[in-house]
């Protein structure tokens, strides 16, 4: 199993925990706001019978003289939270308290009736009472703000777990990020450097060869041969030079490009891979801003990953050239064993490869030379397994 399908499992474990946790959150909050809410009704309830004690000991001197009025005074004083309406049986508002400026009596009707609506929108509660024989009221109570707080409790907890979650992982995402750059920085001009200094001991062995061999034709083609290759080495070096750096787009002929590409990757395939390129002949020129260097590098990795795709050595590699706006777009296309569609994007990461001896730095590389260098796109256009893939490139037509 790859580093990549272990950090999707990695993802489905986390959020699956994350989300046991957010759904316990909410049912302990709940269970707690369901409490309180019991809690409040008694308490309303406590208040309503002190209200009738008091209410009968004022109209009676002799109980008021006699009863400890104390405790439902108290009750009474102390509920200022709850939010209580006291409703007549012609639908008139008698009493109230814990709302709006009552402990004042600053409010006026219409805002009584405007909480009155309000309280009926949330969902408030009544009770039924008789206060006497032949009076019957009703009283209807709301949820206290401390029983608000609690039931949104939970979503402001989720909300800045997930704010703190979301920083976390984009600070450490962008440090990561950027000590990645630094090794690929480091790598490259590391790798640029070491190649120097055996290619000019090479190209200066070549040299004294061919003033030893002047007289054998045979060895001097072999040299020019071996001179072709160290300048093939010499392109390298520079190609891992311009990683890092900002490298210098000239005014080219997309279809030259693509052909000398061919060309080179042609005479290094199995006889049975057949290329199918635009002929820059029948073609009107497409000049696209690009460095030829890093540009030639994406395009052969490409094919590369195409020769290797194909099932005993054979089949058809095609590019198709076409514009879209200010975008010049390549196709290149392969008959060989396909991508999974879950692997679109995975291809592009660094470290991911199908190859026993791969390294997975291929198309990694090339994602970074045509989005950050030429401003460019490069992704999986479309794959069928068994039949074949085709990645789209799209460069500019103007200057950067």
């Amino acid at each position: 199993m790859d580093i990549y399908s272990r950090k999707s499992q990695w993802k489905w474990y986390l959020g699956a925990v994350g989300i046991l946790i957010v759904v316990l959150s909410l049912w302990y909050t709940k269970y707690l706001a369901s409490q309180l809410a019991i809690r409040e009704k008694q308490q309303v309830e406590q208040y309503l019978a002190a209200q009738r004690l008091l209410g009968s000991a004022e109209t009676d001197p002799q109980q008021f003289l006699e009863c400890d009025v104390s405790f439902p005074l108290k009750v009474v004083q102390d509920n200022n939270t709850v939010p209580i309406l006291l409703i007549g049986e012609s639908g008139k508002i008698d009493g109230f308290v814990n709302v709006g400026e009552d402990s004042l009596g600053n409010i006026s009707p219409e805002e009584l009736e405007n909480v009155r609506t309000r309280m009926l929108e949330e969902g408030a509660d009544t009770l039924q009472i008789s206060p006497t024989a032949d009076i019957h009221q009703v009283v209807m109570y709301a949820k206290s703000s401390l029983l608000d707080l609690l039931e949104w409790y939970p979503y402001i907890q989720l909300l800045l777990i997930s704010a703190f979650i979301a920083l976390g992982y984009l600070g450490f995402s962008t440090a990561r990020r950027a000590e990645q750059n630094q090794v690929w920085l480091g790598m490259a001009k590391e790798t640029a450097h070491q190649l120097g200094t055996p290619i000019t001991a090479i190209l200066g062995w070549i040299e004294t060869l061919k003033e030893v061999n002047e007289d054998r034709a045979d060895n001097q083609e072999m040299l020019d041969e071996l001179r072709n290759d160290v300048t093939r080495l010499e392109l390298v070096a520079d190609r891992f030079s311009k990683i890092g750096a900002t490298p210098e787009l000239i005014a080219v002929n997309l279809y030259d490009e693509l052909e000398s590409c061919k060309a080179y990757m042609q005479r290094r395939a199995p006889r049975r891979v057949s290329f199918q390129f635009p002929d820059p002949e029948h073609h009107e020129p497409l000049v696209v801003y690009l460095n030829p260097p890093l540009f030639d590098w994406v395009i052969e990795n490409l094919l590369r990953n195409a020769i290797d795709a194909m099932e005993e050595g054979k089949g058809v590699i095609s590019a198709k050239v076409y514009q879209e706006g200010a975008w010049a777009c390549i196709d290149i296309s392969d008959t060989g064993k396909g991508i999974h569609t879950s692997k679109f994007n995975t291809v592009f990461k660094p470290g991911y490869s199908t190859k026993t001896r791969g390294w997975g730095l291929g198309l990694s590389l090339s994602k970074r030379i045509m989005v950050e260098y030429h401003k460019g796109r490069i992704h999986v256009k479309k794959s069928e397994i068994g039949k074949g893939t085709t990645f789209a490139l799209k460069v500019r037509t103007g200057k950067i």
